[in-house]
């Protein structure tokens, strides 16, 4: 389901970034705004970083092989991560390339207009994109802050699309901005600053990006929730005497590993012991159903 809600996000992104890309060139070529063509090569980068995405969605769908028997759902980790280098380099580093360049070398804007039909135009598309992204996230993101939903998804798409969509649309008002001031004041300095400001925002978006895909690349373990659910239903199973240790980690977004160690009744002679194996398994399924891969080792509990 989160799959699903995740990829609705992304296409809507990608059909309003396309548009808006195709505009913001036409703006750029009517004006020889910076500004305007930093903000058309930002929204190039968002088209093909929602292509990305989709491309992990598909990926992660695969078969698990004997090169890759826990399955390939962390694909979607790894071309999110991309995206966020995508912005970085492409979105990021075009932008201030070209913004200190526009700074020191100026060039006269015309048809100021334009701009800002099209700029107003873009901040309405980006704003209907960011209205479907928070729509579809409201429901997985429950009673939390927006930011902790961010750092707590174990999917990719949305917090990517979310952070995506708000730094095009606070990319687009800095343009709309630099545009006008540099109309009015009569000095294009102002159009290369707001790329400049464009550049930095990009950058930031990227890190924030880059630090928590980084993070789910190398291995998540449960949501606490998630955990507390797991541990109650091991000690819960009447066969069970302790819980040694519990031991998670994200396989995918949706595909949980679970590594469980406990003190079984020492009465159990060994086919009794397979079935509490068996039955233990079953209530950490029902616990928490993304549980897909499970290993239940029987041990004696020590102090040390």
């Amino acid at each position: 389901m989160a799959a699903e809600v995740g990829t609705k996000s992304v296409v809507a992104a990608l059909v309003a970034n396309t548009g808006i890309a195709v505009a913001k060139f036409v703006g750029f070529f009517f004006t020889g705004s910076s500004s305007m063509l930093a903000e058309a090569i930002h929204s190039v980068a968002d088209a093909g970083n929602q292509a990305l995405l989709l491309l992990g969605v598909r990926r992660a769908t695969k078969r698990p092989s004997a090169e890759h028997p826990f399955g390939y759902g962390r694909e979607r980790y790894f071309w999110s991560f991309i995206v966020a280098l995508v912005i970085f380099t492409l979105g990021a580093g075009f932008a201030v390339y070209e913004g200190i360049d526009k700074v020191r070398h100026p060039h006269d804007i015309r048809g100021v207009w334009w701009a800002v039909g099209i700029l107003g135009t873009g901040i309405l598309l980006e704003g209907l994109s960011f209205r479907t992204a928070i729509g579809e996230a409201r429901p997985l993101r429950g009673d939390t802050t927006w930011w902790r939903f961010i750092r707590r998804s174990r999917s990719p798409e949305l917090p990517v699309v979310l952070l995506e969509d708000l730094g095009a649309l606070a990319g687009l008002v800095v343009a709309l901005a630099a545009v006008v001031l540099a109309d009015v004041t009569g000095n294009a300095v102002w159009d290369g600053i707001g790329t400049l400001c464009i550049g930095a925002l990009l950058g930031v978006i990227a890190i924030l990006l880059a630090v928590e895909l980084k993070s789910l690349l190398i291995g998540e373990g449960a949501l606490p929730e998630h955990r507390r659910h797991l541990l109650e239903a091991a000690s819960a199973a009447p066969e069970v005497r302790r819980v040694i240790h519990l031991r998670t980690q994200h396989l995918g977004p949706e595909e949980l590993l679970v590594a469980l160690k406990a003190e079984f009744d020492p009465a159990l002679d060994v086919a009794g012991l397979a079935a509490a194996i068996d039955a233990a398994e079953a209530r950490l399924r029902a616990a928490v159903p993304i549980t897909q891969v499970i290993y239940v080792e029987p041990d004696l509990f020590r102090e040390d």
